[in-house]
């Protein structure tokens, strides 16, 4: 199921605000929510890539179940344009994302990456423009002549994954 920018960007609010549980982050290190400082090159040379292109390397491995199609999984994410400029966190939305996987709920990258981390897994997705926003991108809520997220732009992700149910 395809989504628009505004309605991504409502359910996503919806989403955070329904899960809005005081879950700390579970892994050692808070995740990022300032821009990237440090170079990811040397993570992307070591970065597993999928047939469909995207790219993820494990920086801490997670012990607990990995998430199958239906399943609610519950993860602390912070998003990176190209440039580093973080572009959204779940830390600044008041809680972890909790998201139903393989249901469209997010982009195809992410609904790809969460089926092939365990719970606990911490780690960095580069996701190539046509699995996130494609030629639509995010639009500024407040000012529709701006966008969050510029068409045609591939995206960086740390994410932790805490909960899959």
């Amino acid at each position: 199921m395809a989504y628009s920018s505004q309605t991504w960007l409502l359910r996503l609010s919806l989403l955070v605000a329904a899960g809005r549980a005081m879950s700390p982050v579970l892994g050692q290190q808070a995740l990022p929510t300032t821009p990237l400082q440090a170079s990811p090159d040397s993570l992307l040379a070591r970065a597993t890539q999928t047939t469909s292109g995207l790219r993820y390397t494990v920086r801490q491995p997670g012990k607990g179940p990995t998430a199958h199609s239906g399943d609610k999984v519950t993860v602390h994410y912070t998003g990176f344009l190209p440039n580093g400029h973080v572009f959204d966190a779940s830390v600044k939305q008041g809680g972890p994302l909790k998201v139903r996987v393989g249901r469209g709920e997010v982009i195809k990258g992410w609904d790809e990456a969460l089926q092939l981390l365990p719970e606990g897994t911490r780690a960095r997705l580069w996701i190539p423009a046509r699995l996130a926003y494609a030629a639509k991108g995010v639009r500024d809520p407040d000012d529709d002549r701006r966008y969050l997220v510029p068409p045609q732009t591939d995206l960086v992700f740390e994410v932790e994954i805490l909960r899959v149910k």
